[in-house]
């Protein structure tokens, strides 16, 4: 409570964050005023807990083909509630019922890469970012969909045209390759001379 009867002479102070250190201090005050405060008293620190916030911007893609990128933003010190803080990362390919778990130690991390040669390009997958410390696994995000990683153009542009426009320049015009849903979209064409 904010005022503490005057025949009292502790308290418990509650809702504070697990695993931080805090000080304390009194103040007495009586109908005149309040008087000054008590010095601090030596830092303590609140035991450890299970954590309670999962990573959030959970998202990914990109990456090589057979790569399935997965990132997301870390989870700040004050908010890990333990020593032996890390992330468990979740996915399974969309319509799947088995998840694949993978475990990343490092607090700072914000990024997991998954490589199997048996991924297909530009698949859809189910992810989900946990967090856990010495006290156990503590919350997981809720899904996103992200894809795994594109695979190089199988074809080259056809009907490849050039037309001379004056005595320096040359424009040259061919056919867009057409999105293909597992080599993905097409970023750009490079022309070379011959």
């Amino acid at each position: 409570p904010e005022v503490i009867n005057g025949r009292t002479h502790k308290a418990t102070v509650v809702d504070l964050s697990p695993w931080v250190e805090y000080e304390f201090r009194v103040v007495a005050s009586n109908g005149v005023g309040i008087g000054e405060p008590s010095r601090p008293s030596a830092l303590l620190k609140t035991k450890a807990a299970v954590p309670a916030v999962a990573p959030t911007n959970v998202s990914g893609g990109g990456g090589s083909r057979s790569e399935l990128v997965i990132t997301w933003e870390p989870v700040s010190e004050d908010l890990q509630n333990g020593e032996g803080f890390g992330y468990i990362i979740m996915f399974r390919p969309l319509g799947s019922t088995t998840w694949t778990k993978a475990v990343v130690a490092s607090v700072e991390s914000s990024k997991y890469i998954y490589r199997n040669e048996s991924i297909t390009p530009l698949s859809p997958f189910e992810v989900k970012v946990g967090v856990y410390n010495n006290e156990g696994e503590g919350t997981l995000s809720s899904i996103s969909i992200v894809y795994s990683g594109e695979d190089e153009p199988q074809m080259a542009p056809a009907g490849t045209a050039a037309l001379s426009v004056s005595a320096a320049e040359v424009e040259v015009s061919w056919q867009p390759i057409a999105w293909n849903r597992h080599t993905g979209r097409v970023l750009g064409y490079e022309v070379s001379l011959g």
